[in-house]
């Protein structure tokens, strides 16, 4: 059985531990139960990246999107910042490490980031990251704010990153309107 445990720094933000079972032929992990998001939306896209070691991607958020990633192969560090309208959590920056733990072992954990919360990841070693959507691809809600935004505050734990050009030209929090931002209340 899993253990699911809201953020304490993020609202609506849920870690997740699944149980791992394995013996000499390997392990069995369920990656993702649609029961451990009560009230989310079902997930109807599921997404592969596979990035080199010293990449940055993010961050990026969605009005109307939540994702669930999970880490099978390498390390990510994660970076959630929420930008939601009237949320207890607005402005607050979480980071974390998904995948494989400095000791060699593999975590296994996941994450379920809510509409409004920007999202980002650093690639601590070459690694692949898959990720769930409630939503389809949809380019007018790809939205952005900038990775290195001192008020974000974000320890992404690599230097010089490889970053897209989209990432490198993300808004700062403080030019982002109300317009492009989630509000807390709303879930469309």
């Amino acid at each position: 059985m899993a253990t699911i445990t809201p953020s304490q720094s993020i609202s609506g933000v849920l870690h997740v531990a699944p149980a791992v079972h394995g013996d000499e032929r390997g392990f069995f992990v369920e990656t993702y139960r649609r029961e451990w998001v009560p009230g989310g939306r079902e997930m109807i896209q599921a997404n592969r990246g596979d990035r080199v070691a010293g990449c940055l991607v993010g961050l990026h958020y969605h009005l109307h999107q939540a994702d669930y990633w999970y880490v099978p192969f390498g390390t990510a560090r994660v970076v959630l910042h929420d930008l939601r309208v009237g949320s207890p959590t607005d402005g607050a920056t979480e980071c974390f490490d998904l995948g494989r733990r400095a000791d060699g072992t593999h975590d296994h954990g996941g994450v379920y980031i809510p509409p409004g919360v920007a999202h980002g990841f650093a690639s601590l070693t070459d690694m692949t990251i898959t990720y769930l959507v409630d939503g389809y691809y949809n380019p007018s809600d790809e939205l952005g704010v900038a990775w290195d935004d001192p008020e974000i505050g974000a320890d992404w734990g690599v230097r010089d990153p490889i970053l897209s050009n989209r990432d490198r030209s993300n808004p700062r929090r403080s030019e982002i309107t109300d317009q492009w931002r989630a509000h807390a209340s709303l879930r469309t």
